[in-house]
């Protein structure tokens, strides 16, 4: 088995290195301001570096489809710590959803500000008793003239403190079928009638609120599809929100804890010496190796043009990496012992990358969340057996 890209990839490579060694400092890297990251942003876009399958028209680079480039340039990017997105709901959701289903009009205006940073988008779909079953939402939209009035409540919101847009689902027919009765529709977070309320995560972060609406309004032509169409338009944002890493990742991960297990000890001796913490971190490995197994198995069937199964993949990719994130954190967690029931200080509270134990205690809390975030573990496994392997669906109830 050949893994090696070839020559012409090699030449690549080092092109692609010697850009970034340019153009992302080490103090880029240590504090990645905004301001930053724009910067790198423009110059490697100008390169043809990023946002690749993007249009120029619409702030994109514009280039010929070569998956191995790509992954060349997130290989390079990711060991470099440059930092590209000031916030993913944007650029790896609600790009992708304009481009496949938005009017031209949404695309001029919305994509490039998004792909720069200028925008900031979160994303309205939870409700309280609608979650994983996300055709129950409640919130409404009515159309009154040349504009749709929402009222209604959304939950566990990222970003919602910060976004100039939200883009969201949104009850516009109240007689259909719970799945036809829903449009997808965007509006400014920056109006009257809405209201952020944070949620404390158990992190002690705030990465979450509640969003409510009361007479919030949006243009009539700030629907993404057609009117009652938005379960379908929301089929393609979820495919792009599951993609949630591939082996380079994990790798990267992995790598760090077994730095970590270097530097530690466990009862008075150096960690390594542990019998079961070699077995678990072999169990580990393993895993990773699964997951660039499956990176390479995707990447090589995109370079000889043949499909892969991309949908389903990116399924896969969040079932297995939301339970191999999981056990990488749990075991990070168990490496400093009784230093996890400390009260983390105020600097280091629900902010990860301080370099103290309060790092692995707010990675391990947050793996637990990440099993319920894009569709539960439960609801990827339904999803995969019915649309993959052809199980038969499971009893559902009808409305």
């Amino acid at each position: 088995m050949d893994l090696s890209y070839g020559p012409e990839y090699d030449e690549f490579r080092a092109e692609v290195e010697a850009f970034v060694g340019q153009a992302w400092s080490s103090e880029d890297a240590a504090d990645p301001t905004p301001e930053r990251r724009r910067r790198f942003i423009e110059a490697a876009t100008g390169r043809g570096y990023l946002y690749r399958n993007i249009p120029s028209a619409y702030g994109g680079s514009e280039q010929p489809f070569d998956p191995l480039r790509e992954q060349i340039i997130a290989e390079v990017f990711a060991a470099a710590g440059a930092q590209t997105q000031l916030a993913p709901q944007g650029v790896g959701m609600i790009v992708p959803t304009l481009l496949e289903m938005g009017s031209e009009w949404q695309r001029e205006r919305f994509i490039k500000p998004t792909l720069l940073g200028d925008y900031v988008w979160c994303q309205g779909y939870s409700e309280t008793e609608a979650g994983s079953d996300l055709a129950s939402l409640r919130s409404t939209a009515r159309l009154e003239g040349d504009e749709w009035v929402i009222d209604g409540h959304k939950i566990w919101t990222s970003d919602a403190d910060r976004a100039d847009y939200m883009f969201g689902l949104f009850r516009s027919e109240p007689d259909e079928s719970r799945h036809a009765g829903i449009s997808y529709l965007l509006l400014d977070m920056k109006q009257p009638g809405i209201e952020v309320r944070p949620l404390r995560q158990i992190t002690g972060a705030t990465h979450f609120h509640e969003v409510f609406f009361d007479g919030v309004r949006t243009p009539a032509d700030w629907i993404v599809g057609e009117r009652g169409q938005g379960w379908q338009v929301t089929r393609v944002n979820l495919k792009h929100e599951r993609n949630l890493g591939g082996g380079n990742m994990w790798r990267r991960r992995f790598e760090a804890l077994m730095e970590r297990a270097r530097r530690s000890t466990l009862n008075g001796r150096p960690a390594l010496e542990d019998s079961a913490l070699r077995q678990r971190l072999a169990e580990i490995e393993g895993y990773v190796r699964c997951a660039e197994t499956l990176t390479l198995r995707r990447l090589s069937a995109a370079a000889r043009g043949e499909e892969a199964g991309e949908s389903l993949g990116m399924l896969v990719n969040k079932l297995y990496g939301t339970q191999l994130g999981e056990m990488i954190a749990q075991t990070d967690y168990d490496l400093i012992g009784s230093d996890g029931l400390l009260e983390p200080t105020d600097a280091s509270w629900g902010h990860v990358g301080t370099g103290l134990p309060s790092d692995q205690v707010d990675q391990y809390l947050f793996e637990l969340c990440a099993r319920i975030a894009a569709g539960t573990s439960n609801i990827q496994r339904n999803v995969i057996g019915e649309r993959g392997l052809g199980l038969p669906r499971d009893l559902r109830r009808t409305r």
